[in-house]
Formats: structure tokens, sequence, C-alpha cells
């Protein structure tokens, strides 16, 4: 069989005449029998060619005699057959597109960090974030273990990625990487000129890596661009191919199905739409999981915690803003947060005394934090463009507050959906499970507030109560007051704001124990609880509302404790975009049986 040789190189350099360049290289390629595709542009050169090993290196010869390729370096490998339909060479506006014209890798990029030291650094498990710039399709054949994926179907969408990155990101090493390495090179000024401050590319990319350490740390293949589609760490052709419909990546399994028919479908865009949702939500639970264990917050970590300074406080002391803000922290530990350098604004540490300007944001340093443990059973339950729903588990906090930060749905759900903004559209305890709503568009949450706000959004939530209600339904329209107590609570108060609860009793329990159906009509904090303690039969497990009158009640549960039997079961809207009905339910968990 004959032996081709693969080259990819590129290099970021002023080129000018690129018509005259052309001209001369695309008949130079085809008399050398070469394929594959050139690209030019005035910011440089990328290209990936195929043909014999004398043709190859007769090309890599008379491009090097001219004095601005003279050092460009060609990665290889081989396969038994050429990977190329033709020869192209195509005038560019970029190499590699990325549209952000202040980028210009020729005068300036990020440090390369060789394939060897990377290796090092993960054997030693150096603390660092890896991150894939590749697009969705490529990083779904392979990566480097516990990389985080841009998140992103084209690289000219990696300018908004880099926008809604985590800020703690921008705080520890960063090394991005690719197939080859020329998407780092715009990448890593990019991330720089946004604040991060230790970006590394890795020098060569995941070929480089492959050729010089194999597969260590990495799973899976490369996807590379050519009739190949992929290889392993040995840059041997692997049994991966393409849909010529729709470009999804095969595996041998796929090929394999019925449902392959090329060049008109595969598995993939065979499914239907169900098949199609089902195996994304099984993808993004099997990557929470992954990102998730251990606990993000579990681990120790220097947790900076942002605080923006109202006009009240303008011109105030730190310690006023900082006890009129948080109350219940003690002026004593803001005392001693100040006095250790804790408090800071713009990096610089703030004494106790000195005088904060409103529209500051103060940042408090709390170094080594370790959150309590929380559930990161979430499961996805539905998504499309628009929203995406989620069956919260207990406990776990929504989003960042109090003693917990890492360890909040909000963000579990960002490192699955890395490079987006998702936003809670609707709230439940910690220690409630059930139905969560999160928009990935700002229109999107605008329309859904919109809906909650005229009241047209229907919810049922199920709850194991104490004692027996006479009725079988029955209802509940106490007033809540709206200000919270200590521990966060609310009180039935006849001047507090209107609410409406209905209840349906489902089974009556042998232990003077209820299952009931909850139907709130209003969205006050802690409604349901409130209203059942009001009437008697207090949620079982409510660590606030359900305790004995001589223990003090407390906000949050641990992994310990018992569940609260409460459990948002299901949540009707009108889709935003659509304007159909969409129902979003969420199993009940194991308390929840009936006979």
């Amino acid at each position: 069989m004959p032996t081709f040789v693969n080259i990819a190189a590129y290099k970021f350099v002023d080129l000018d005449d690129l018509v005259r360049r052309k001209s001369e290289l695309l008949p130079f390629c085809r008399s050398l029998d070469l394929r594959g595709t050139i690209l030019l542009s005035h910011e440089g050169i990328n290209l990936f060619l195929a043909g014999s090993r004398q043709n190859v290196d007769q090309f890599l010869q008379r491009i090097r005699q001219q004095p601005e390729f003279a050092d460009l370096t060609a990665k290889e490998s081989l396969s038994d057959h050429q990977p190329f339909s033709r020869m192209l060479v195509r005038l560019k506006k970029e190499i590699i597109s990325m549209g952000v014209e202040s980028i210009a890798p020729r005068q300036k990029t990020s440090p390369k960090l060789s394939a060897r030291q990377l290796k090092q650094w993960l054997d030693e498990d150096r603390p660092l974030t890896l991150l894939d710039v590749r697009n969705d399709y490529e990083v779904e054949v392979g990566t480097f273990k516990n990389a985080v994926p841009a998140g992103i179907d084209h690289f000219r969408k990696f300018p908004e990625v880099v926008e809604r990155l985590p800020e703690e990101m921008k705080e520890k090493p960063l090394v991005m990487f690719c197939t080859g390495g020329i998407r780092c090179e715009k990448a890593g000024p990019l991330m720089e000129e946004k604040g991060f401050r230790e970006v590394y590319q890795l020098d060569g990319g995941i070929l480089k890596y492959f050729e010089e350490c194999g597969g260590d740390h990495y799973d899976g293949d490369c996807f590379v661009f050519d009739k190949r589609v992929a290889v392993d760490p040995s840059l041997e052709e692997t049994e991966f191919d393409q849909c010529y419909a729709c470009q999804a990546v095969l595996s041998a399994t796929d090929q394999a199905s019925p449902m392959y028919a090329p060049p008109k479908s595969c598995p993939y865009c065979f499914e239907t739409d169900a098949q199609k949702l089902e195996g994304l939500l099984r993808r993004r639970n099997a990557t929470l999981q992954q990102q998730t264990t251990p606990l993000p917050g579990s681990v120790p970590y220097d947790n900076v915690r942002p605080m923006n300074v109202p006009l009240r406080f303008d011109q105030q002391p730190v310690i006023e803003f900082l006890c009129g803000m948080h109350a219940h922290v003690g002026r004593d530990v803001w005392q001693k947060a100040c006095d250790q350098g804790r408090i800071l604004y713009k990096q610089s540490p703030l004494s106790s005394d000195a005088m904060v300007r409103a529209g500051w944001r103060v940042e408090h340093s709390v170094p080594q934090t370790v959150e309590p443990d929380v559930s990161n059973q979430v499961q996805f339950i539905y998504e499309d463009s628009a929203l995406v729903a989620i069956n919260k588990p207990a406990p776990l906090p929504m989003h960042a507050c109090g003693r917990f930060n890492r360890n909040s749905l909000i963000y579990f759900a960002g490192s699955v959906f890395a490079g987006e903004q998702l936003r809670i559209l609707h709230r439940l305890d910690a220690n409630t499970t059930g139905v969560v709503l999160l928009a990935r568009k700002k229109s999107v949450s605008q329309k859904i507030h919109q809906q909650f706000k005229q009241g047209t959004v229907s919810k049922v939530y199920f709850a194991k109560v104490q004692g027996h209600p006479e009725q079988d339904t029955f209802s509940c329209e106490a007033a809540i007051g709206d200000s919270p107590d200590k521990v966060g609570s609310r009180k039935v108060s006849e001047d507090g704001l209107p609410a409406r609860t209905e209840f349906e009793v489902v089974q009556r329990l042998e232990n003077d124990e209820t299952l009931v159906c909850c139907r709130p009509q209003t969205g006050r904090t802690n409604q349901i609880r409130l209203h059942l303690r009001h009437l008697g039969f207090p949620v079982v497990g409510d660590p606030t509302y359900a305790v004995d009158p001589n223990t003090e009640p407390r906000q949050s549960l641990t992994m310990d404790d018992p569940p609260m039997c409460l459990h948002a079961y299901s949540l009707e809207i009108t889709h935003p975009e659509s304007g159909d009905p969409l129902t979003l339910v969420a199993d009940p968990p194991s308390w929840w049986t009936t006979s």
C-alpha cells in the first residue's frame, strides 16, 4: 500500500502580494500531485497537505526558501490513502477566523507550553484549568481529562465565551489547546486582554502532544479536518467516519447501525427529536457528575466574594458598609477581616476606617474556603435553544449565598454549559427538590418572568405533612410577611403580602402523616411550608417550620439529615419562542409512595 505523508503548518507573518503567491503555489502543488488546502491572508499562512514523502519534502524545501517561511514548522502523520480530494489555495481575511481585529498573533501571542511540560504539570497534578477551544463535535471525539470545553460550534463564537467564563478562572494558570495550535494563537491574547492573568497555549496542539507524549492524560482520539476524520495518540487513523448529511462524527458502532445510510443519514440525523433530546440530556447528566465529583466547593480554594456599594453607603467607612450589608456576620468578624487585609478594592486592602464610594466593587477574600457538602444528583430533564430544566436534589442551594458559593445549582449547571450565562427563572429552597427552570437568553428570561408576574404559570408540589387533614380539599389565604428573621424565615402576618395555596389530600398514611398535592396561586417566600404549618400540618423534615418549640430552627439541612418532604412536581408555562404550552415534570423522590 502507498504511504501518504500528511502535514499541517501555519505561521502568522505579514504577507503581501497574495494573488501572486496563489498563482505560484497552486500549479507548483499540483505538479507535485499534492492535495489539500493552503489559506493565505495578510496575517499569514495555514496549510493542510498530503502526498508522497519526496513531494512533501520538495514542497517544504521550496517554501522555506522564502525568508518569511524559513522557520515554518510542520506536524506530520501517515496514512495509507490520500485524505484530501483536491488541491486548493484560498485567499482569506483571516487564516483562522475569530473576527476580532485587535488580536494580531504576528505581533503578540500567549506564552507557549511544550507538550512535555504540560505532561509534567499533569503528572504532578498541578492546579490549573485546561480549556478546550475547539468545536463541540471535535471535543466529543476526545479531549484531555477534566478539560473545560468552550461550548461552541464555530471559533467565531469564542469571544462571546470569554465574556461569560467565571471570574475565578482568571486567577489560576490556564492552559488552552486545540488541534494544532493555531486557534490558541488568537484565543490567548484575547483572554489576556479580558483579564486572565496566567495564560499558556499548548505548543503544537494535541497533535504535537500525541507525537511527544502519546495519550497520557487524554481520553479518546483527535478530530482532524480531512477524510481520516480522527487520529489516535499514535497518530494512526481510527475507525471514525463523518456523516455526509449532518457532519456528525461516527464511531464504528454508529456505522454498524441500520440507521446509517450514507450519504443520506446516520444514527444522529435519523433520530427523532425526542431521541435526540434523550441523548443530549444523558450526556449533560454524565458531564455534570464528572464536573462535580469531587464537589467543587468541598475542595479548599481561595474564595473572593464581591460586594457592590449602594448609594446609601457612599462616603461611609468600610466597617459601616460591611456591617450594614451583612449585619448577621458580626462587627468583630468584619473588623478582623479588615485587619488581615482581606477586604479589597481593585486588589488593594482597605482599612476599616477607609471611605467607600457608591458603585465600588469591594471584594472579601476568604482563603482556603471549604463549603458544606451538598447533593450533586442533579438531573437535566429538558433542554432547547431557549430553556434548560432540572430536577434539583436536596440539600442544594440555588445560587451563591451564606456558606455556599461553588456548591450551588447555578455553579454546577454553569460547569456543564461552559461559556453560557444561565439565568434562574424561579427559586426553590435549598431543601426542596424538583423542577427548576433556567433561561439561556436574556430575552427569554424577561418573557418568562412576565408570565410569573401575571400569574399564568401553573405549579404543582407534592408534600408529606404531619397529621391528617379532615377535608380532602382545602386552601389557605394567610398573608405572609416580607421581612426575614435571623435564619431567613418568614411569618404569617395580617399586614403581610396576599398569598393563596390550594391543597388536595392524596393519601392519609398510617403513621399520622399525609401525602398532599399543593397548588400555589401566588409566589411568596416559603409559602407552601408556611401555609401548611399555619393550618397545623407542617412539612415532614422542615428544619425551620416543623421543629419542636424547644429546638432552634435552622435554614439548611445537611447531607446526614432526613429529607424535607417537599417536591416541585410540575411547572407549566407558555414557551417564550414557540408560544406552545410546555409542561415540565420532575419524578418525585422515594418518600412519595402511594398505594
